[in-house]
């Protein structure tokens, strides 16, 4: 076992929050990945972790190691990557969290893609809307569409995500067309529940925001049930662009409110600040910001 080893394991303990964690992500034995670190601390002559049943906390030593390992580990890859043919094929493991219905309907065909190009590639995917840890699940990047406020991530941006409020044309033949916030929470909204409450967040025409209490006859956590109830006239949704414009293109769905559209949001690209991006994370990135680019196809029906 190599030095190098015996410090990328240490990383990997410290991030994964345990060794039996560590353990899995490394595909290894707990008793191994037990041995590397006690080696490593005989080795050094110092103990690194206070370890306990369930989960192990850094030493200050270990704090200073920890913080100097991520550094040289990270001009290591950085190295080594750098002095690698750009041309040559990607190899390894690249883990990835992605939302559900994004990750479906547009990652998925970029996906296939990127793995026609790069045939020794491997991806190991968690399709989820949450929001995982990805220190601890060690993931190497998460899509995300969302405003960021993680601070111990780092981000780039994909592309823009583009919200509006949407209903089948029988719906507003019925019910009429709201015009404005103030009438819309006479209408059945169908709610995208993302522990926010019952209320839509709509911009105010200003430049500014408001919030709407309208009446939810369906509420849900997933935006491809809220399109085909709005499709099938049960009321108005609130819906990402990339989710509506087939219906939209179709006439299935018609855009409502055009002025009083939040603000657009973008998909962003996140990865831990203590860990070197990968050779494989950077070009599948690059990949991505090339193919969606700032007028994402989803947003050409019009």
């Amino acid at each position: 076992m190599s030095q190098f080893d015996e410090m990328r394991t240490f990383v990997r303990i410290v991030e994964a929050g345990s060794i039996s964690k560590a353990a899995e992500q490394l595909g290894s034995a707990k008793s191994g990945v037990s041995r590397r670190l006690s080696d490593l601390e005989s080795r050094l002559g110092v103990r690194l972790l206070n370890r306990t049943t369930r989960r192990s906390s850094l030493t200050e030593a270990g704090e200073n190691y920890y913080r100097g390992a991520v550094k040289l580990l990270g001009d290591v890859a950085e190295l080594e990557s750098s002095a690698a043919d750009t041309a040559a094929s990607l190899e390894g493991t690249l883990r990835l969290a992605v939302p559900l219905s994004f990750g479906l309907s547009h990652l998925s065909p970029a996906i296939d893609e990127f793995l026609k190009m790069h045939e020794d590639l491997r991806v190991n995917i968690d399709f989820s809307d949450r929001q995982v840890d990805l220190v601890e699940r060690g993931v190497d990047l998460a899509i995300r569409i969302a405003q960021l406020e993680d601070s111990n991530l780092q981000a780039r941006r994909i592309c823009p995500i583009r919200l509006l409020l949407c209903a089948s044309p029988a719906y507003l033949e019925a019910n009429g067309s709201p015009q404005t916030p103030e009438e819309l929470k006479q209408h059945r909204v169908l709610h995208y529940d993302v522990g926010g409450g019952s209320h839509v967040r709509l911009g105010d025409g200003r430049g500014g925001s408001t919030l709407v209490h309208a009446r939810s006859r369906i509420v849900t956590n997933n935006g491809d049930f809220l399109r085909d109830m709005a499709m099938a006239g049960h009321g108005i949704t609130l819906a990402p662009s990339f989710i509506a414009w087939q219906a939209l293109a179709s006439g299935h769905l018609v855009e409502i409110m055009p002025g009083y559209a939040p603000p657009p949001l973008s998909a962003w690209a996140v990865y831990p600040k203590t860990r070197y991006l990968s050779r494989r994370a950077r070009y599948f990135i690059d990949f991505l910001a090339e193919r969606f680019g700032n007028n994402p196809y989803w947003d050409q029906y019009r």
